[in-house]
């Protein structure tokens, strides 16, 4: 029993001691036969520890012996460094004083060239733009490239623009002056609108417009490869044709249409080719257009088709008027053949008698007539209900996208307004048609009415 008590002892004191050695015990526990042998390895143990502490506190005090040397040394490149800034600190104020006495020198010595420079620079920065975007740099590319250095020597204080650089300047002034006044011809890549490009031969109406084969070309001094290219769409045929007789022409005068704000970007030209035909125009009332020209051919051909046929009627009307005996192939005709069918009755009786064969007549004398009034009141409507919906839609991009394109807010308000013209030019006609064959359709009632109290006045009388 005690001999148990002493092995448990024993065992917790085993236990403590590894926890206290850690990889010693680690390394050797599977080689201790006996508890014995537990307690030598644990005696080891301290002492290789004592070993590695006693060397870990050595390299302590080698390390903190190293640090205070590297203090010291950066104290030392510290304070060297102040001495060199100190030094290059006055070295700047000195240098920075000659500096602006340089600089005093320089502008003394300028005078009033430093004026001249500043103007020459602005008039270099206005004659780049202008030869950038003139159509004679298509036939003379590559005028304003010196400008670029020109300007930065005048803007330099190293180094000055020579004498022939500013004459340069005014000569392409000139150039540019003259050029303006010129029509000439010569020879250029051309890219068509599929996309094919093609040597031709381009006439150049001053600083004003290019042609080539009886058809426009534009001028891209932004574009990277081909800077002519053919209109895709070209304004009326009387400007191809002169554009054409232009190029065939080899002296005297041609008239030829030219835009004249060319110079200013041919903003004219676009805003002509750039306008909707009557196709396009019609095309941009969409469903609400279609249904009014659909409305209009059916007024168009029921107007035709009352016209036709009351020009028969009348027609017929008047032959029987000189006809002696009554014709059923019309009104007339059928209304006195009701008086002489009934010879002997009174004149009231008859008088009814022909007032029921005039109403019977009416309808088909009027027939379709209020169709076509109709037809006049409804397409106005339409054309309003088409105004309202464009407007609708257009405002609710202006919503979505914003109101910062004008011109395209503008296009979809004249979109909208197309229904709107589509409408009137609808009502106007057709309020006039109906107009006149009213007109004519009452002509031949008045005259059946006028028949019918003629006759009843007869009968009345010869009682």
């Amino acid at each position: 029993m005690k001999m148990t008590f002493k092995n448990r002892i024993l065992g917790l004191i085993a236990v403590g001691a590894l926890a206290f050695s850690g990889s010693v015990f680690a390394a050797g526990a599977d080689d201790a036969a006996s508890l014995d042998d537990l307690l030598k390895m644990v005696k080891s143990g301290k002492i290789a520890e004592g070993k590695e502490q006693k060397k870990r506190e050595a390299e302590f005090r080698r390390s903190k012996a190293n640090q205070a040397n590297l203090l010291a040394s950066a104290r030392a490149t510290k304070k060297a460094e102040e001495s060199r800034s100190e030094v290059l600190e006055k070295t700047y104020e000195e240098q920075e004083l000659r500096v602006n006495q340089k600089r005093k020198q320089y502008d003394e010595r300028l005078g009033s060239l430093k004026e001249l420079f500043g103007h020459l620079t602005t008039v270099s920065g206005d004659l780049r733009a202008t030869l950038d975007s003139s159509i004679v740099s298509a036939q003379l590319p590559g005028r304003g490239d010196f400008l670029e250095d020109l300007i930065d020597k005048m803007n330099s204080e190293t180094t000055l623009p020579t004498i022939e650089e500013i004459e340069r300047v005014w000569y392409e002034m000139q150039r540019e002056t003259v050029e303006s006044g010129k029509i000439v011809s010569f020879t250029a890549e051309v890219a068509d609108p599929a996309g094919n490009s093609s040597e031709r031969t381009i006439v150049r109406i001053g600083n004003y417009n290019l042609v080539s084969d009886g058809k426009y070309v534009s001028f891209e001094p932004k574009a990277e490869s081909i800077k002519l290219s053919e209109l895709p769409r070209q304004p009326k045929d009387k400007y191809l044709e002169g554009a054409a007789a232009l190029q065939l022409s080899s002296n005297g005068f041609t008239m030829v249409g030219a835009d004249p704000t060319g110079p200013l970007g041919g903003q004219l030209l676009k805003a002509l080719i750039n306008s909707p035909s009557l196709e396009e125009r019609w095309r941009q009332g969409r469903e609400v257009g279609y249904v009014i020209t659909a409305v209009f051919v059916v007024a168009l051909i029921v107007s035709l088709w009352r016209f036709l046929a009351l020009t028969i009627v009348s027609g017929k009307v008047r032959t029987q008027l000189k006809a002696a005996s009554a014709n059923t192939n019309n009104p007339l005709g059928r209304v006195l053949k009701i008086a002489e069918d009934n010879p002997g009755v009174d004149g009231e009786s008859l008088e009814l008698k022909l007032e029921e064969a005039v109403l019977k007549e009416r309808p088909s004398i009027e027939a379709y007539l209020g169709m076509i009034k109709i037809i006049s009141m409804v397409a106005p409507l339409l054309g309003l209900l088409g105004t309202v919906t464009g407007m609708i839609q257009t405002f609710q991009a202006i919503t979505i996208y914003g109101a910062g394109d004008p011109q395209a807010m503008a296009g979809g308000i004249s979109g909208a307004l197309v229904t709107t013209v589509l409408g009137l030019v609808v009502a106007i006609p057709t309020v006039l048609i109906h107009s006149y064959l009213n007109g004519k359709a009452k002509a031949i009632v008045h005259i059946l009415d006028e028949q019918s109290a003629g006759l009843i006045a007869e009968k009345i009388e010869s009682k």
